[in-house]
C-alpha cells in the first residue's frame, strides 16, 4: 500500500532535524509572537487584506516547511513540545489512538514514530511550556482551516466554540 497522498508523506526534507531544535523553536515562538503582536494591530487597522494575506502566505512557508503545518487555523505547538498533531494521519489532537504499535511507531504508517511518541519526548525539552502537554485540548474547528493561526489567536476565534 502506498502512502504518498498523505500530507504527512511529502514532508519537505530538513524538518525533522529542525523539529528535534525544541529550545530553539520555542525562542523562535517567542520571538514571532512579539512581533506579531507589535505589527498585527496597526497593519490590520491600515490594510487589513494585505495583512491577512501576507500572515497566511508566511504561516504556510515557514510552519509548511519546519512543521508539516496542515493550516488547521488553531495552532498549540507551543502545547505540543513543538511537534503539530495535526500530522498524525488521523488528526487526533489529545493524544495517541489505541493503534501506536509498541516501538512507538504509527499504526497508519508504520515506518514513522508516532507524532504524539514525539510531541511527548520534545514536550520535556521545553522550559516554558512542558506541563501544556497534559492539557486537554479542545476539537478542531473545522471552519477555521486555511485561515490563519496568528491572527486566529489574536482575534480569540480559536476558543470560540464551533
Amino acid at each position: 500500500m502506498t502512502t504518498s497522498y498523505l500530507k504527512e508523506g511529502r514532508r519537505k526534507p530538513g524538518s525533522e532535524w529542525i523539529k528535534n531544535r525544541t529550545r530553539f523553536l520555542e525562542r523562535a515562538y517567542h520571538l514571532t509572537r512579539t512581533v506579531f503582536n507589535r505589527l498585527y494591530p496597526p497593519g490590520k487597522r491600515f490594510a487589513p487584506g494585505l495583512t491577512e494575506k501576507l500572515v497566511i502566505w508566511s504561516e504556510k512557508i515557514v510552519k509548511g516547511y519546519v512543521f508539516n503545518c496542515q493550516m488547521c487555523g488553531q495552532c498549540i505547538l507551543h502545547s505540543t513540545g513543538m511537534t503539530c498533531p495535526m500530522t498524525c494521519p488521523k488528526n487526533i489532537r489529545n493524544g495517541p489512538c489505541g493503534g501506536v504499535r509498541a516501538n512507538g511507531h504509527c499504526e497508519v504508517i508504520p515506518e514513522r514514530l508516532c507524532v504524539w511518541v514525539q510531541a511527548w519526548e520534545r514536550s520535556h525539552q521545553s522550559r516554558q511550556y512542558a506541563g501544556e502537554m497534559r492539557v486537554i485540548q479542545p476539537p478542531v474547528n473545522r471552519m477555521l482551516e486555511g485561515t490563519a493561526s496568528w491572527i486566529n489567536m489574536a482575534e480569540g476565534r480559536d476558543k470560540v466554540p464551533f
